[in-house]
């Protein structure tokens, strides 16, 4: 195919890296298909390029609608007077305005949801009012088919919120007002994994399945918007026995108390096994005074860490995550059993499935206080990684790394999916 017949592709992430790294995996899996892709990143200054500068989430947001939506019609315009106009704006679920932008430059649209069937569905529901009255007395629970039955602390956090115009729980539930205008709404995930959920969303709109976005041997796999300073990870993993290691990471944006942080460490300590723990730069401070050096024998802590080959490293055990789908993606396409220990949003969602539908792994339990103790982590530690309880846990993981590595093969749901977004682009 002539370069000037290939198909145009833009795609626009949400500017942070939980967003822009499904997505730009997805533009990645399209380069094959013979498609050309711009892959547009916003670049918002800390100081003021529109106005004042943000005193509030809610005013960053604002500006940052107002600065995208201006400049993707700038390079819209730009690209349409050049020899290769686009034809399709891929856009990241959240930016519902980027649609309406889409129409009006006369482009086509597919809204690109980041998170989980699951979670999305809840967030569906709130956005219709159907969840505006949870109940907050401890161990109630509430029922949405397809959702399996779902505690009031496996819901997102957002659902506790009183006030519907909080800008988080906004950006999430609107996701959904305008979405059965877009050509296409793709989720990363696979049919088989969210099976029910899937099929319950493909009723209401055409939604097609295009997940894991990535695959285990990728090892480029995304952005980083922080900087890689080594692979010491790795060498030290090296040296490590196989399943061995259980390997701690709690995302780039939750922030734990101190006293949580001491529980965390001591407790992963008190497990006796060897581990990997990535703790962020800003997070350090809240280690417990010499904890580096008492451990020196048994872990190591590091600031970054490339999370998909340490997953696919052989003396992995297991995974402590805070359950961001992106990291339980990458958990699960490695067959690596999962201990959750939910944090913010749609985690506490995911921790569900870990724990009850997909039976990968188990949940820590928070005390009365809302501290998840030394003692908790331990046990969970150990009954994901000894007796026979680890193997049920591996048995099962090892199945959904099949079934995610058959979803994106030849024939696979989400290749298939995939395959059929190609053939309507080219048809245009």
């Amino acid at each position: 195919m002539a370069e000037n017949q290939k198909p145009h592709l833009l795609v626009l992430p949400f500017p942070a890296e939980g967003h822009i790294n499904p997505l730009l995996n997805f533009a990645k899996r399209l380069i094959p298909k013979r498609f050309r892709i711009t892959f547009i990143i916003a670049y918002i200054s800390n100081g003021s390029n529109a106005g004042e500068e943000p005193d509030s989430l809610a005013g960053h947001f604002r500006r940052l609608h107002a600065i995208m939506s201006r400049d993707l019609v700038k390079l819209t315009e730009k690209l349409n007077r050049s020899d290769f106009p686009p034809k399709v704006l891929v856009y990241d679920s959240t930016l519902t305005w980027a649609l309406d932008v889409t129409h009006q430059m006369g482009l086509l649209g597919a809204s690109f949801f980041t998170q989980s069937c699951a979670v999305s569905t809840l967030y569906y529901h709130l956005q219709e009012e159907k969840l505006s009255a949870i109940p907050d007395e401890e161990h109630s629970s509430v029922l949405i088919p397809p959702l399996p039955l779902l505690q009031i602390d496996e819901l997102p956090s957002f659902t506790q919120v009183d006030d519907k115009d909080h800008t988080i729980v906004k950006l999430m539930v609107e996701q959904f007002s305008n979405v059965e205008k877009a050509n296409w709404i793709f989720f990363n995930s696979f049919d088989k994994l969210e099976y029910e959920v899937a099929n319950w969303m493909a009723r209401k709109w055409s939604i097609k399945t295009v997940g894991p976005t990535i695959l285990k041997d990728n090892k480029h796999h995304g952005a980083c918007l922080v900087e890689m300073k080594s692979d010491a990870c790795l060498k030290w993993l090296d040296e490590r026995d196989c399943s061995s290691v259980v390997y701690v990471s709690l995302g780039s944006v939750a922030v734990l108390g101190e006293e949580q942080m001491e529980e965390l460490a001591r407790g992963i300590a008190k497990s006796d096994h060897h581990f990997l723990w990535m703790v962020r730069d800003s997070e350090e401070c809240k280690l417990p005074a010499n904890f580096e050096s008492e451990i020196s024998e048994k872990g190591l802590i590091v600031n970054w860490c490339p999370q998909l080959e340490v997953l696919a490293h052989q003396a992995l055990s297991c995974f402590m995550t805070h359950c961001g789908w992106n990291s339980m993606l990458e958990a699960l396409i490695s067959g690596v059993p999962m201990i959750a220990m939910p944090q913010i949003v749609d985690q506490f969602t995911n921790a569900k499935f870990v724990a009850d539908v997909w039976q990968t792994g188990v949940r820590v339990k928070a005390n009365d206080k809302g501290i998840v103790t030394r003692e908790e982590i331990s046990m969970s530690i150990k009954a994901v990684t000894e007796g026979d309880s680890a193997k049920e846990f591996r048995r099962n993981a090892e199945k959904w790394k099949e079934l995610a590595q058959e979803a994106v093969r030849q024939g696979g749901s989400s290749h298939n999916n995939i395959d059929e977004f190609v053939s309507q682009v080219l048809s245009v």
